[in-house]
């Protein structure tokens, strides 16, 4: 349970979000999914206060008050209307049909097997701006901004995307199998761990969270919590046995791999192994290092210390998104409750962390 912490986390600042933006059913989506995941309450707090704005007529209420008083009720049927095919844009037509005829992930982001995580991440935002949604009208879209989400969470994840390149195509074959013969299967038999849109806001809105602790080659986005088993039924013992060797035989190899794993280099946190205190020579940004750090590293300090920066001011990203989120939570609750003080409080409120960065960004 308390793993599921941080995730539901995650749900009630979705949550937040869009009841600024006055989108109530999807806040209240997000709080339930957060209760369910590690009850908080303040999720509890938020979810009765969304079930009020509900039952007072919430914030569509005023919207709906201005289209019924400026004219006949004809024209919210007008809106609904669907564009036409000749009005759709070129460029997006050939996406949809594009990643429609994609046989694998790396083909729906347009990316060899070998390419790298900033890779793959570089070509999932520039689709994503093109296929989201909300700017791609187009029949199909919507599961084509599902297939590259889940494009991009397989292959930025270290663990499924070995997983997927060996068994990928097994898998994708049996799925089709089991559908029907022009149904689009965007998962290919691996699905991400978040919705297509949250990745979504996760890319455009700061960044993927970071750690504090950093390898600059090999897992640099991997998360320390990898264990999903996927049980597949109880078949006779000789096939229990004979399914549970290859897993054996991979514990084994990680294992053994692990004796051949170096410790980071640097970490952005002091601790009992990181205890020698260093500072970039650019932006002067501090972390920590081992006793042993001179023999240890051989390699360019100037490319050390850009990761070291870089890692920073990522970290710094979050932390301004997170007060800015906070403040813009204030001031929602201040003017639906008429709070004077807490109105001042959000007016107030110092947000220390997005200054820093952008006194970073002005001397990098």
């Amino acid at each position: 349970m308390e793993g599921n912490r941080d995730e539901a986390e995650r749900c009630i600042e979705f949550a937040e979000r869009f009841i600024l933006e006055g989108k109530i059913d999807k806040a209240e989506k997000f709080l339930n999914k957060a209760e369910r995941l590690f009850p908080t309450s303040r999720a509890k707090e938020l979810l009765e206060r969304v079930k009020f704005t509900q039952q007072s007529g919430g914030n569509e209420g005023p919207r709906q008050r201005k289209t019924s008083t400026s004219g006949p009720t004809s024209e919210p049927t007008s809106t609904k209307k669907e564009t036409p095919s000749s009005e759709y844009n070129k460029d997006h037509v050939e996406a949809v049909k594009r990643i429609k005829k994609c046989k694998d992930y790396y083909e729906i982001l347009g990316v060899d097997k070998e390419a790298t995580d900033s890779e793959i991440k570089k070509a999932y935002k520039k689709l994503a701006l093109q296929l989201h949604p909300d700017k791609n009208k187009v029949p199909g879209s919507a599961e084509a901004f599902k297939a590259i989400g889940n494009a991009v969470a397989v292959l930025t994840d270290a663990e499924k995307r070995k997983q997927y390149d060996l068994y990928g195509n097994a898998d994708e074959r049996v799925t089709h199998t089991h559908t029907q013969a022009h149904e689009y299967n965007y998962s290919r038999g691996f699905e991400a761990d978040l919705t297509a849109e949250e990745l979504f806001n996760l890319f455009f809105g700061g960044g993927l969270p970071s750690q504090n602790v950093y390898v600059r080659r090999g897992g640099r986005w991997q998360r320390t919590a990898e264990h999903h088993n996927h049980q597949r039924g109880e078949p006779s013992n000789y096939g229990v046995a004979m399914q549970m060797l290859p897993i054996l035989l991979l514990i084994l190899l990680s294992m053994m791999s692990g004796f051949f794993i170096s410790d980071p280099i640097y970490s952005l946190q002091p601790s009992s192994k990181f205890s020698i205190q260093r500072k970039t020579m650019n932006l002067k940004v501090p972390y920590y290092v081992k006793d042993n750090f001179h023999t240890e590293h051989q390699g360019s300090m100037r490319r050390l210390e850009m990761s070291v920066e870089e890692d920073y001011i990522q970290n710094l990203r979050q932390a301004c998104y997170r007060e800015k989120n906070y403040r813009e939570t204030l001031f929602w609750k201040a003017r639906n409750f008429g709070d004077r003080d807490l109105y001042e409080k959000a007016q107030n409120m110092r947000l220390s962390n997005c200054e820093q960065l952008q006194n970073m960004q002005g001397v990098h």
